[in-house]
């Protein structure tokens, strides 16, 4: 599932270079998924209070940064060089979670992260695809889904306004399309009409069904993600999800055919060791 959700949103987005509004149409399917829940009771509604939404907004605010900056950087460059400066991920995790947890890292835990700079340095060096803008669009979406996690996770811990990890993450999706949509209209304009699709010669049923499938594999890979952020902490979390980036990097350089370089490999398997 995590390999569909990274190379689906890439075929969208080369052929339609509008990331705002693939985001907003990724949170759009989220929010009919969350409502069709709720409604046939597989999961109970909840009540939030005023006060909960106050709270979760930050939450939705780095989220759809998030997913937008990452949207912007896979239609920017490969799959496989998105993915490699997004696992730095664990630093800016170890960062945030000492700033607003309170969780200082350990000797061990600076050390490692170490080969994941150099590695990503080095496959920065080399990469076909590399461009500043998608370079720093990779980064801004470390920071910001990084603060997403460390924001939930602050607020998982509070009894008195936590909320299970499937209600927070179903709210944080209906807050994040409400947030989207007029901001993908503003920077984008309306771009995802048959008739405007069919007038530059993409084929609708194929960018509708790639996209709707990237944001079913992307909501489900994000509740999934927020099952074990609410039973570990963000570093874990972090750590583990860079795991998943292994098999993204090495199949998608497969499936894409991208060439990689000798110092490409290196910087690569730096930062995967």
């Amino acid at each position: 599932m995590g390999l569909q959700c990274a190379y689906t949103p890439h075929y969208v987005l080369k052929v339609f270079p509008y990331p705002a509004t693939v985001t907003a149409a990724q949170f759009a399917v989220g929010t009919v998924l969350v409502i069709l829940m709720w409604r046939s009771n597989i999961y109970k509604r909840p009540k939030i209070t005023g006060a909960q939404l106050i709270a979760i907004l930050p939450m939705a605010v780095v989220h759809t940064l998030g997913n937008l900056f990452t949207n912007m950087s896979l239609g920017k460059v490969s799959v496989s060089f998105t993915h490699t400066i997004k696992a730095m991920e664990p630093f800016f995790s170890v960062a945030l979670s000492a700033m607003f947890l309170g969780e200082v890292p350990s000797i061990g835990i600076l050390s490692s992260l170490l080969p994941i700079v150099g590695g990503v340095g080095l496959a920065s060096m080399t990469e076909v695809s590399f461009n500043w803008a998608g370079f720093w669009s990779a980064m801004a979406s470390n920071l910001t889904n990084q603060s997403r996690n460390v924001l939930s996770k602050k607020f998982m811990v509070k009894k008195e306004e936590s909320l299970d990890n499937i209600t927070l993450f179903s709210v944080i999706t209906i807050m994040s399309f409400i947030l989207s949509a007029p901001v993908s209209i503003l920077m984008e304009g309306v771009k995802f009409t048959p008739s405007i699709l069919q007038s530059v010669g993409l084929n609708v049923n194929q960018v509708y069904t790639r996209s709707f499938i990237a944001a079913l594999c992307f909501h489900a890979y994000q509740q999934v993600a927020y099952m074990l952020l609410q039973r570990v902490s963000p570093v874990t979390h972090s750590v583990g999800n860079c795991v998943k980036r292994v098999g993204v990097i090495v199949t998608s350089v497969l499936f894409f055919g991208t060439p990689v370089s000798p110092i490409n490999s290196l910087g690569f398997k730096n930062h995967l060791d």
